[in-house]
Order: structure tokens, then sequence, then C-alpha cells
């Protein structure tokens, strides 16, 4: 009679593969998948009847910020509670490489966080993080921004010759210590300082590594196209595989647009270009108020914008340049979520409409003051999509999903700011409000998109299907009852219905509870050396 550490028995088991699922059990022996099916009468230390529930494999987020916050509280909280067992990091700017002014500059950045810099190259950081003990796994990209400071600092510039060949050797170094890729986010700068050609050369490292070509492409909106076809050009030229974050149409304007958009998404795959997508289940996204200046007044870095904001001289140019971002001038859809000050904590919850009324300013010259004020980008969340096509894009068999968050606990030093309720409920959003009550998605199929659709795109090794010989990245969850809670006046609420979660065999979520474990490992991309 064979024995195994664990055993799940009676559930019904979507394996990941997007097949009609079937009631059987799972057996996992130390760090892998042992059985999956009719497991027989054998004994195991632990035992769990998942009778009327689903058994799937660990979810993957395909774009997670949970860089800072797993230092400060390694137990993954509101992902782990929803079934995330793989947190993929670094979108446009990765934790390595740094260099001395890199590391200055993140001590100084650091909000309400604190953490000593004990790192330099990406390698390091992951194994740094595991190192001092996380419940789930991590792995990373490289970001494009990251080693264009590294040789450029925040000049507004072509690289040279050698510093373009010195940035290509950091990211075939990053490839080698095992990133999935390189990420690039071209509506930020210093990174949408970098041209096509950069880019093209930078991912030609990674297409020799056979990495992933990921991005927050150009625009979003007006000019969707153009840079729909600067990401086209950049996978084709580098003949890399390529993926476009968090898929969407921003601003009003641009939802008609949807149509038009997948098609040559789809076009561009049918033609043989292997790109995909991933997405966050809400119509509002979130970043920081700055990414509202025109490109120019970044260069430099922090201080030197703070130092143009708060030039009399210069304030009325970039206030006039401001008014073509659409975004603050639907300042009643612009939800302010983030503060370093406690002097303005206060303002958490308000629009920037209510905060520049109570001025008595315009939303284009409060954002200007909050900045300087705040001595930070400010974080915010803006009311930009349609629900429409959130909705449409669930339905598309390619995108997978990402909370574009951090991963937080409900308690203490993360209560000290406000978040997006992606996260708390990006993924239990999936599987509740889209899959249960609307019918948009398939379990089965939702499931594959969670599970072996990201885990074949970042080409992992042995994740993402419940396969004998497989990683034990385990969820069980109650497709009933599954449910996100989090809110955008109250985002910071635990999503309920994920009642056990296994990572590397080890259980993260018992009954609905950490057990505070942390079996979390480095997972390398397929360029590992």
């Amino acid at each position: 009679m064979t024995s195994y550490d664990t055993i799940i028995r009676n559930g019904l088991i979507y394996d990941g593969s997007g097949g009609d699922p079937y009631p059987g059990d799972v057996a996992l022996q130390g760090d892998r998948i042992a059985a999956v099916g009719n497991v027989g009468p054998g004994g195991a230390r632990v035992v769990i009847d998942a009778h009327g529930q689903a058994v799937a494999p660990g979810f993957i987020n395909m774009l997670s910020w949970a860089n800072v916050s797993l230092i400060h509280d390694g137990r993954s909280q509101s992902d782990i509670r929803q079934g995330v067992t793989l947190e993929v990091l670094g979108e446009n700017f990765s934790m390595g490489p740094l260099n001395d002014a890199m590391k200055a500059q993140m001590l100084e950045d650091q909000g309400d966080v604190k953490y000593a810099v004990e790192w330099t190259t990406l390698g390091e950081y992951l194994d740094y993080l595991v190192k001092r003990g996380v419940a789930c796994n991590v792995t990373s990209f490289v970001g494009s921004e990251s080693v264009r400071i590294h040789e450029l600092g925040y000049a507004n510039r072509r690289p040279t010759p050698d510093e373009l060949d010195r940035m290509r050797a950091l990211v075939r170094q990053a490839m080698e210590e095992g990133a999935v890729g390189l990420s690039s986010a071209l509506i930020y700068a210093p990174a949408s300082y970098a041209d096509t050609d950069e880019l093209v050369a930078l991912a030609e490292i990674v297409a020799e590594y056979e990495g992933l070509y990921i991005s927050h492409i150009r625009s979003e909106g007006d000019a969707i196209f153009e840079a729909l076809d600067e990401f086209f050009t950049i996978c084709r030229e580098a003949s890399v595989r390529g993926e476009i974050y968090h898929l969407k149409l921003s601003g009003k304007a641009n939802w008609d647009k949807y149509d038009e958009f997948i098609s040559r998404i789809e076009a561009a795959r049918a033609s043989g270009l292997p790109v995909t997508a991933d997405m966050y289940t809400y119509r509002a996204s979130s970043t920081g108020l700055d990414a509202t200046l025109p490109g120019w007044v970044h260069e430099g870095g922090h201080r030197a914008l703070v130092e143009r904001l708060r030039d009399p001289a210069l304030r009325p140019r970039i206030l006039d340049e401001m008014t073509r971002y659409k975004e603050v001038d639907a300042a009643e859809d612009t939800l302010l979520v983030g503060f370093r000050s406690e002097a303005l904590k206060h303002l958490r919850g308000q629009t920037l409409a209510e905060v520049a009324a109570a001025r008595n300013l315009s939303p284009q010259e409060t954002v200007l003051d909050l900045i300087v004020e705040d001595d930070s980008r400010v974080q915010a969340v803006f009311f930009s999509m349609s629900e429409d096509n959130v909705r449409r894009q669930m339905a598309l068999p390619w995108v997978s999903f990402d909370s574009d968050a951090g991963s937080y606990s409900a308690e203490g030093l993360f209560l000290k700011r406000s978040t997006h309720p992606r996260a708390y409920g990006t993924f239990a959003r999936v599987l509740g409000k889209y899959v249960r009550d609307e019918g948009v998605v398939p379990l089965a199929d939702a499931v594959r998109r969670l599970t072996s659709l990201p885990a074949r795109v970042l080409k992992i090794d042995r994740r993402g299907l419940l396969k004998p010989g497989y990683f034990a990245d385990v969820v069980i969850f109650d497709a009933a009852t599954i449910q996100d809670h989090a809110t955008y006046h109250h985002p910071h609420q635990y999503a309920t219905g994920v009642h056990h979660v296994f990572v590397n065999g080890v259980q993260v979520l018992k009954d609905g509870d950490h057990t505070g474990a942390a079996p979390g490992r480095v997972v390398r991309g397929p360029g590992w050396r």
C-alpha cells in the first residue's frame, strides 16, 4: 500500500488543461504531485476531503507588484487567499540589476515599508526574498527601464553603442540568473525615452534564451494602434515571443476601438506571431499622478521633476501640456489612494475633483501641488475603461490574469495606505463574478488561463497542471461561493471561498486561514544557467 504526505480526496479536478473536470483524488509526496485521479486506498499524514469543491493547480499572477510587500510580510495573504501560488514580478522596473546610485534612490523612495538593499543583481534579489521566507513562489522579468537607468540614468537620449552593449549584457546576465524575459512600460519616463531600435536590441538577447518580451505598450488610449504596431515590430524584428501587459482601452473616446484593437492582435496571431496578453478584472486602472505629466518633466529623475514643478516659470507650460491628458480632465473619476506624507493621508479615498475644489484650484494645479507636497508619485485609481470591454476581454482564450498590485495583509503597516481592490480580489473575481455569476467564461477555461496558459507563456518547468511529477502547487476552492469583497473605498478585505492552498507540497492555507508556512521558491526562466 502506497503512503503519501497528503491526499486530497473526492474533489472535482480541474487539471489546468481546459478539459472537462472529473471527480477524483490528488496525492502529494514531498514537493511533487504523485498521483491524480483514483489514488486508491493508500494512506497519508494529511487527508483532505474536498467533496463539492474544485481542485486546481495554483494560480499564476502574471503582473505582481509584491516585490516590496513580500519583504515586509512574506505570507502574501491577499493573493494566497485567492489561490495564487506564483507571483511574477518586474514590470518595467525590476529589483535588479542595481548600481550604487540606484540603491541610494531605492532607499530614498521608500515609503511605509523600510528595508535594506542587500542585493545587486535580479537573481540575488529573488534569492534574498526566498531566504527571508515567502509563502508563494516568485519569478521576475528584467526591466528595460532598470537596465536603461543602470547605464544612462534618467537622461532622455539614445544610448551610445558601448552603453547599449552594456545594457544587452545586463539583460543576458539576468536571463542566465533565471529571469523569464524582458519587460517594458513605455508610458512612463525614463522607459518612454527608449526608441523601438533600443527595445529590439534588448529583446534579441531574450530571444536567444527563449524568454518573453512583455510590454505595457506606449499608449493604451488615443495612440493605441501606433503602440500596437510598435509592439508587433519589436516581436518580429527580435524574433521574440510577446505579451501585452494588462490589456485595455483607456479613455471613453477610445472604447469603440475595441473590435479593431482585438482583430489586429488576432490577425497577428493568425500570421504566426506568438503574442498573448493578460488583464485585471476591473474597469479602473491605478498608477501615480505623475503619469499625467509630460515626459520631459521626468528627465533627471524624481528630484529634478519636483524642482521643475516648483519652478513658477515652468508651471504654465506643464499645466498647458497636462490638459491633453484626459484622465485629469475627468477629475471626478480619479480616486486618490496612496500618500507617503502623514499630513496628506487624510485625503485617501477622496477624488481629485473633491481635493481640487477644497483647495480652489484646477485638477491640474492640484496634481502638481500634491506631488510636490508628498514628494512622491501619489498613487491614484483612474476609472477610465468600459465594463463591457472588460467583459469581452474576459472571454478571449489567449488572455491570462494579473493583479498589477502588491500582495498585502489586511493588518498592520499595510493599512496605512489605501490600494486598488484588485490587490485583494482579481482572481476571486474571475471565478465568482465572471465565471459563476455572469457566465462569461467556462470554469475549466478560466482555470486554464489562471494556470497552464501563463506557465506555458513563461516557459516555466513543471507548473500549471495537476500532473504526476509536477510541483505540488494546488488550490482547493468552492466554485459556488468564491467571492471578492474588496471595494475602491474599502480595499483591504480578503476574498473568500478558497479553503486550502499548497505550495511545493506544503500547506500554506488551511480551512481559509494562513498556516504561516513559507515554502516559496524562486521559479527560474528557460535561460537559467
